[in-house]
């Protein structure tokens, strides 16, 4: 049988089997012992289980991906299902022990670690992906790493999803808070492509209720629908399912519904030696990047087919500052638009940058590590900061960061400035459509680091956060809203915002991270989440 016949027919069956059985209301619980069966094709199901501290696995299961947070619950749960999901919720509310929900386990936060969780429910082996007929959507799992996410819809339909760059991260979370990455400009955020959703939720008697919600007009539950398109995980429920589908997609061919995938990635990075940056330099430079995205961002300018990423790292744990362009060498004009960013960026430094040009297979691109991903990183001890910008720092702001990073040493692979352009098809998005406010922005920011050595905790911790501070020492050590900066990006999520140690300001959290659309959300938490059962450091309060 021709390959290309096999496919079409197993993606058939995938669509039937992700219609009313996979994506329906009241899903039955299968016998003790019983495979379950999962929306790809039949595919096979684990069955819960449970690993408690005498159980070999429990020393994985309460941990995520930051080494600085080890939880201790009495229990984690995984799941296999929904029915699973369901199951885990009620025993945990009839016990009045606190849950936390884990996918990927990349939060930045100790949201699932808090001593005061009792049961984690573990979804990562929730992880399918696939088409769902009914719903003309493409199904993800909330356990699916972003790499499987790509190849799955690229392989599949020669389509993707503009998320983030960490290919282990998952898609539980990364899609709640919005889902933000190097295809933002050409195609804005994850959330910006979410149809609906899957979710479990608790009433006000602890019972758990699996509903659907869309973003059609008539939906009666949209609202909860819109409170997944930014406002992060761990508020609502637990998610057990994402359909995707494009605003405005036609027809029922999966290979329609997403944007269609670059067809390569070329990679251009210039490393500008920090022996050659004095502070005046590195000013031009780091304003010229921001400046060069404000120029360039509006819906639809040619300048969107390009994205740059800015990573100024710490002298001590970098001889370089690198800045990378990313465009797909498949489209026409890319070559004229590199020239004509590093004529407008670069060359004014008056510093002769090492050049690295580089093409990838666009698949193969996304499976190069991030920051958040395998291997050594797995060890890192991490904490981060984010900013969204509407415009280029000030010279007083410029001049505090050269500051932090060159002065002193640290004792860390990683630890400085990184920024990302944004703007173009991002800022076509109405600021209501979704829960992610800050459309204006032309570029997001993190200050991080990681490290290593529990020894070396204070240093880096203060480091990060010191600079942080300073940065935005005129607005009380955050953000402002609506002036050079817009506040902060959810999925980097940062407890500080809610410290009056850090946050000197008027301005608290919520509106740092949601601006006009925390009332929105707190209305949704309030409807469906009434008893609070599902909340953290960050987590929408109830209305009071």
């Amino acid at each position: 049988m021709p390959e290309d016949t096999s496919r079409r027919r197993f993606l058939g069956a995938a669509a039937t089997a992700t219609g009313a059985a996979a994506l329906g209301l009241t899903p039955g619980a299968a016998r003790a012992g019983e495979p379950r069966r999962g929306p790809a094709g039949g595919t096979p199901r684990i069955g819960a289980s449970t690993a408690d501290p005498a159980d070999p696995r429990y020393a994985d299961l309460v941990r995520g991906w930051n080494a600085r947070f080890v939880g201790s619950p009495d229990y984690v749960r995984v799941a296999g299902s929904v029915a699973d999901v369901e199951e885990a919720l009620a025993e945990a509310a009839g016990r009045g022990k606190r849950l936390a929900v884990r996918s990927g386990g990349h939060c930045l936060e100790n949201f699932v670690c808090d001593e005061d969780v009792r049961v984690v429910l573990d979804v990562s082996q929730l992880e399918a992906v696939g088409y769902d007929a009914g719903h003309r959507a493409i199904v993800v799992e909330p356990g699916a790493t972003l790499r499987k996410v790509y190849k799955t819809l690229h392989t599949a339909w020669g389509v993707t999803v503009p998320g983030g760059a960490c290919p282990a991260v998952g898609a539980g979370g990364h899609i709640a808070g919005g889902g933000n990455g190097p295809l933002a400009r050409r195609d804005g955020v994850v959330a910006d492509h979410l149809y609906g959703i899957e979710i479990v939720t608790l009433d006000e008697s602890g019972t758990p209720r699996t509903v659907l919600a869309t973003r059609e007009e008539n939906d009666p539950n949209r609202e909860l629908w819109w409170a997944h398109t930014g406002g992060g995980g761990g508020n609502f429920g637990v998610v057990t399912k994402y359909l995707l589908r494009s605003p405005g997609a036609r027809g029922t061919d999966p290979a329609a519904l997403l944007p269609r995938a670059p067809g390569q990635e070329r990679s251009v990075s210039y490393a500008l030696p920090w022996s050659e940056l004095d502070e005046r330099k590195f000013g031009r430079l780091l304003r010229g990047y921001v400046e060069w995205f404000e120029a360039h961002s509006a819906p639809g300018a040619p300048e969107g087919a390009l994205n740059a990423h800015f990573f100024g790292l710490h002298a001590s744990t970098s001889p370089v500052v690198n800045v990378q362009l990313l465009v797909d060498p498949t489209e026409p004009g890319t070559e004229d638009l590199l020239a004509r960013y590093r004529a407008d960026v670069l060359d004014p430094v008056g510093v002769t940058p090492t050049v690295t040009d580089q093409v990838l297979p666009w698949l193969r691109s996304t499976n190069v590590e991030g920051f958040a991903d395998t291997g050594e990183a797995m060890l890192r001890r991490c904490k981060a900061k984010g900013t969204y910008l509407r415009s280029s720092y000030t010279d007083e702001q410029i001049s505090t960061s050269y500051r932090y990073l060159t002065t002193g040493r640290l004792q860390a692979p990683l630890a400085g400035l990184l920024l990302a352009g944004l703007g173009g098809r991002y800022a076509a998005v109405d600021p209501g459509a979704t829960a992610v406010p800050q459309r204006d922005s032309v570029v997001k920011v993190m200050h991080a680091a990681h490290w290593h050595d529990p020894a070396t905790d204070e240093l880096h911790l203060s480091w990060v956060r010191e600079f942080y501070r300073d940065v935005h020492a005129s607005s009380g050590g955050v953000p402002e809203l609506d002036g050079v900066t817009d506040g902060a990006y959810i999925n980097y999520a940062d407890a500080d915002l809610a410290d009056p140690r850090w946050n000197t300001s008027d301005v608290p959290w919520y509106r740092l991270y949601y601006k006009d659309a925390f009332e929105r959300l707190q209305a949704v938490k309030g409807a469906w989440d009434p008893r609070n059962a599902f909340r953290h450091a960050l987590s929408v309060p109830l209305p009071a």
